[in-house]
């Protein structure tokens, strides 16, 4: 896992396509902004392994 240090306002680069913002920090949380592709799907990672049981039951 690579892990980076930002402060508001900076971003870092994933790919050549993606981009995510530190947008605000307010005591424990941290606001962040994410621009990808239409075609990129991005979860938060506590609706990701409900995504995963809706595609098994659906036969995917």
């Amino acid at each position: 896992m690579l892990i980076l240090t930002r402060k508001t306002g900076e971003a870092m680069a994933i790919g050549h396509d993606m981009r995510v913002e530190v947008l605000g920090v307010k005591g424990s949380q941290v606001k962040i902004g994410i621009q990808a592709p239409a075609q990129v799907r991005v979860l938060r990672d506590e609706l990701l392994d409900r995504s995963r049981e809706e595609e098994s039951d659906d036969g995917t």
